[in-house]
């Protein structure tokens, strides 16, 4: 069955649009889950206008709403330890009483990495970070303490608690990297997520990928959810958004993450949610 999700990209918009749509998807079971973002700059231009952050809206939105699981989509390993991610992960789990998602990437936005002093690294640096982040996060969030010595982390003896109200927080890693992200994902994720796809066969080009990967690694690659973003634009035509997604649904994708572009207005939600039921 097809499963939906809406993302509001948290910039050129004030904090009460964002908690009017997040309230109006929380009412319409169509859609399962809400998603922000990991960015601390606009991905659209102007690239100097308005960008809200993240982790801290999600412990807002937990309290605004009562049954739509969250999270942001995806955040960068490099913005935080990954010890503090797994606390932030656990309280905001507790917070939403076990609607939480932890979404991760390695990190790629130069220009809020450059202004801010945030180091990005090579590429091989931030899959080498990235897989190691993920192993400490994963046995903070599950074991009673942890030991990790690591090229870029340190643990001795660390503990996370409370544990997260779930048994175990479901983790999404989003990125198309075919050798070292989509291999993480292999490892770690209960969910992989592919952001805009320009057809079928690239999703399941690198769809291809990840079972290899999950073949080598020895896991089970059902055991991971396929998700993908496509745009939700404000003159987009709700029936084509609803056969968009049911070209990808076909070859094997679970659900489908509509990132809204153009206005942030909680009354596009239902015309949207009656095309795709």
């Amino acid at each position: 069955m097809p499963r939906y999700a809406i993302k509001t990209p948290p910039h050129h918009a004030t904090w009460s649009q964002f908690l009017d749509v997040w309230r109006a998807a929380d009412e319409i079971d169509l859609f399962e889950s809400a998603w922000n973002w990991d960015h601390f700059y606009p991905l659209a231009e102007p690239y100097d206008g308005p960008n809200l952050e993240g982790w801290t809206m999600l412990g807002a939105l937990a309290q605004a709403t009562s049954r739509i699981r969250i999270g942001a989509m995806v955040n960068g390993m490099h913005h935080r330890h990954p010890a503090v991610t797994a606390n932030m992960a656990a309280t905001l789990d507790h917070i939403s009483d076990g609607r939480f998602e932890l979404g991760m990437g390695a990190g790629w936005n130069v220009m809020e990495s450059d202004a801010y002093g945030i180091p990005l690294g090579t590429l091989k640096e931030r899959s080498d970070r990235f897989e190691e982040g993920m192993e400490v996060i994963v046995s903070l969030l599950t074991r009673p303490t942890t030991d990790f010595s690591g090229a870029w982390f340190e643990l001795a003896d660390a503990r996370c608690e409370p544990k997260p109200v779930q048994e175990r927080i479901p983790i999404v890693v989003g990125g198309k990297g075919r050798q070292r992200t989509l291999r993480t994902a292999a490892r770690f994720a209960d969910q992989w997520d592919m952001t805009f796809p320009s057809q079928p066969s690239e999703w399941l080009e690198l769809d291809e990928v990840l079972r290899g990967h999950c073949e080598r690694v020895g896991r089970d690659e059902s055991e991971i959810t396929r998700s993908i973003h496509l745009g939700f634009a404000d003159d987009a035509d709700p029936a084509a958004l609803r056969d968009e997604a049911a070209s990808f649904f076909d070859v094997g994708v679970d659900i489908v993450v509509w990132s809204m572009r153009g206005a942030v207005d909680a009354r596009r939600l239902a015309p949207l949610a009656e095309a795709l039921t």
